[in-house]
């Protein structure tokens, strides 16, 4: 299920690297971004992390919460963060129930081996809960601007 703009955002409920939860019905009534990602501390999730770092000001000026999502334990995230200096919050997803509702985990191929993995995504959800915006196989460079862009459109 590919999730579009106009789709009501699915609800989650997921621990984040800071000890604490973060909850749909937590955020009701707020926009918000979700992003999705394939690994720690890889090269375009690593950029992708410090590039919606770098920006967390202005996500936070118009009342927007960036939540990276990755399969990638607490403990994990906890390292990524210290060894990038990371604002962002970070959400782990082990079973990978919130990456299948939001229709990101599916079959990928690299060098002709098929595996199921993250796909990179990302989506903008307004006030209502309902996604403004969906970025789909998003490529880094760029990719924390546009968004950015489109967020002060809510």
């Amino acid at each position: 299920m590919a999730l579009a703009a106009g789709d009501k955002a699915p609800t989650f409920k997921i621990k984040t690297d800071d000890g604490g939860t973060i909850s749909a019905s937590a955020l009701k009534g707020s926009p918000y971004v979700v992003y999705f990602y394939p690994k720690d501390d890889t090269s375009g999730c690593t950029k992708e992390a410090i590039g919606f770092s770098e920006s967390l000001k202005a996500f936070a000026r118009l009342g927007i919460p960036v939540i990276g999502i990755s399969k990638d334990s607490l403990e994990s995230h906890a390292k990524f963060r210290k060894k990038h200096k990371l604002k962002v919050t970070l959400g782990s997803d082990p079973e990978t129930e919130m990456a299948k509702a939001w229709g990101v985990w599916g079959e990928k191929t690299l060098y002709g081996r098929k595996y199921m993995g993250m796909e990179r995504a990302t989506f903008l959800v307004d006030a209502k809960g309902v996604i403004a915006q969906a970025w789909r196989k998003v490529k880094v460079p760029g990719h924390v601007e546009a968004v950015l862009e489109a967020a002060k459109s809510l």
